[in-house]
């Protein structure tokens, strides 16, 4: 086992769980910096060989401790409901905080696909807002920029009889770069064991580009039915303006500009949607 201590942040989460789980796969040690210890998921992580210890942003307190001895911390920000993609500055200020006064030599930031280019989609500016406090600090930092998940498909996809149908606010025949959260996992964990593994401190990533009709063949195929696609327009996302500002930037080509050979050697093999989709076990949906 690797003696680098790597600390996976909000490791029962979607993505902090990819992140500790692959660490673990592949022999690292692994601190899970979770809210709760005696949860479900964080026990199940410390079956397998992490150390699960307490780290809640709402705790600062809790930060630094839980950070001593790391040799690099991967973390991400996330809006809440009560402050929206407001939240995300001050949750990544503390962190970062916590991380140079622990000793953490590194750190690998999750951010979002486009976060660098002025998008004006709330919760991609909030998270280039942290992206550029966290340059200015004195440690080492790797920016991993994911684009759609391809785990939020399922949410969107319902079924009329024996008919799949995937709904998006966004018209068909405009491609949408997607990734799988097992792939921002696998890719996170390339780059906390080797730092110098994304040439340029920033990589964006994708397994995938398609169109929603595109996606709904594929997603009918791998479920057996019938599928299609029928794109919803902008005010079905009714007053959520951060979700109207995605979407409408998706709409607006180019939106997101992964590089998809640096994910696939990342990631050791990235999956496509085909690939993803054969290896994920799809909620039931309405027959």
């Amino acid at each position: 086992m690797s003696t680098e201590i790597c600390g996976v942040f909000a490791a029962t989460g979607k993505q902090g769980g990819a992140v500790a789980e692959e660490l673990l796969e592949r022999g690292k040690r692994v601190r899970a910096l979770v809210r709760r210890p005696d949860s479900e998921p964080a026990r199940a992580l410390a079956a397998r060989g992490a150390e699960v210890v307490v780290a809640d942003v709402d705790r600062t307190e809790t930060l630094i401790p839980a950070m001593r001895g790391l040799d690099a911390l991967w973390f991400m920000t996330t809006m809440t409901p009560e402050l929206g993609a407001a939240a995300e500055m001050p949750m990544g200020r503390a962190l970062a905080a916590a991380a140079v006064d622990a000793g953490v030599a590194r750190i690998v930031f999750s951010s979002v696909g486009g976060a660098e280019r002025d998008t004006g989609v709330p919760h991609f500016d909030s998270k280039w807002e942290v992206e550029k406090h966290l340059a200015d600090l004195d440690l080492e930092v790797t920016v991993i920029r994911p684009v759609f998940f391809m785990d939020n498909l399922p949410f969107m996809t319902d079924s009329d009889g024996e008919e799949v149908v995937l709904r998006m606010p966004l018209p068909d025949g405009i491609p949408l770069q997607m990734v799988s959260v097992r792939d921002i996992g696998r890719v996170a964990a390339t780059v906390l064991s080797d730092p110098g593994a994304v040439s340029g401190g920033a990589v964006e990533i994708a397994g995938d580009e398609l169109t929603g009709g595109e996606v709904a063949a594929q997603v009918g195929e791998a479920l057996g039915r019938a599928a299609r696609y029928e794109a919803l327009p902008l005010d079905a996302l009714g007053e959520d303006a951060d979700a109207r500002a995605m979407f409408a930037w998706f709409a607006d080509l180019p939106a997101y500009r992964a590089d998809f050979a640096a994910t696939d050697s990342l990631a050791i093999g990235s999956s496509d949607l085909r690939g993803w989709l054969m290896s994920t076990a799809w909620p039931e949906i309405g027959a």
